[in-house]
């Protein structure tokens, strides 16, 4: 199955509006928090959690989305807002917090703010508070290229190439996101997996939030106390490896689990069902 987008619903908060979507069924929740470019009505990885029983709450993060940038600019002020919403929906403890690329920090800040409410801390590809982007070329470029005047025409480009010639367009995105060869990389990726991320890719929008994602947040992950499973590949150009080792070495207890994926997208890999196995171990432990 392709991408697509799924229905959301906007809760209006004291802090203001946020777009989520909650899936699944069982007695138990996890938040996710998708990374850059990405908002609610976008699933990414998410099967590991609904066919092991859990519910999804998926926010879009401010400047996603129906989630304006005005409801929160920073990671803390979001997570106070997120825990309003999961008081708002009945929920009063969550199985885990899950945080993708830059969704990362946001997903720490929740934990270590609100110690009563997260039970468990699950990071993926996640940028950690080291600076990102690591070099002012990549940052300057970001800017350029997904402010908020132009991210419209940007992604515009990217569905225009992705149906005039969708191999060369992925091929454009992914050097981005592996330190390999491109072709390596395509070749790693069956037909029906190329489908999957050229339509997620002619999904995206960056809105207000992805400039917004590249300021510098403080950093809580010392005082982060829940278990706490980090999984990244070493590969990752878009969010470098050191991000996990520094991330492992800081949160006190947690784990680092490597990714063999040919980057950022480790749920393509060919390892990703021994990663899935982990994961769902790691939320059974009690």
């Amino acid at each position: 199955m392709t991408a697509s987008e799924r229905e959301t619903i906007t809760a209006r908060l004291a802090a203001g509006a946020v777009e989520y979507r909650l899936e699944g069924e069982g007695p138990e929740t996890v938040v996710i928090f998708h990374g850059g470019h990405m908002r609610a009505a976008l699933a990414l990885g998410e099967e590991v959690f609904t066919t092991s029983g859990h519910r999804v709450l998926a926010p879009s993060r401010p400047g996603y989305g129906r989630t304006p940038l005005a409801t929160a600019t920073t990671p803390a002020a979001f997570a106070d807002v997120v825990a309003q919403l999961c008081h708002t929906l009945g929920i009063e403890r969550v199985a885990a917090v899950v945080g993708i690329s830059a969704g990362g920090r946001t997903a720490l800040t929740m934990a270590a703010r609100h110690p009563h409410l997260v039970r468990r801390v699950i990071l993926q590809s996640a940028v950690g508070f080291l600076p990102w982007p690591g070099d002012r070329r990549t940052r300057l470029a970001g800017r350029l290229v997904f402010n908020a005047r132009v991210e419209a025409a940007s992604w515009a480009a990217v569905r225009l190439l992705m149906r005039a010639a969708p191999r060369a367009g992925l091929r454009l995105l992914l050097r981005d996101l592996s330190t390999r060869p491109v072709g390596q990389v395509m070749a790693g990726l069956s037909e029906h997996d190329q489908a999957e991320l050229a339509a997620l890719f002619t999904l995206m929008r960056s809105g207000e939030g992805f400039v917004n994602d590249m300021l510098p947040v403080p950093d809580c992950a010392g005082q982060v106390t829940q278990p706490t499973l980090v999984i990244a590949s070493r590969t990752d150009r878009s969010v470098p490896f050191a991000h996990a080792e520094s991330l492992a070495a800081t949160v006190p207890g947690a784990e680092l689990a490597e990714s063999r994926a040919d980057g950022h997208m480790i749920w393509f890999g060919s390892d990703y069902p021994a990663i899935a196995t982990r994961i769902r171990a790691f939320l059974a432990a009690g």
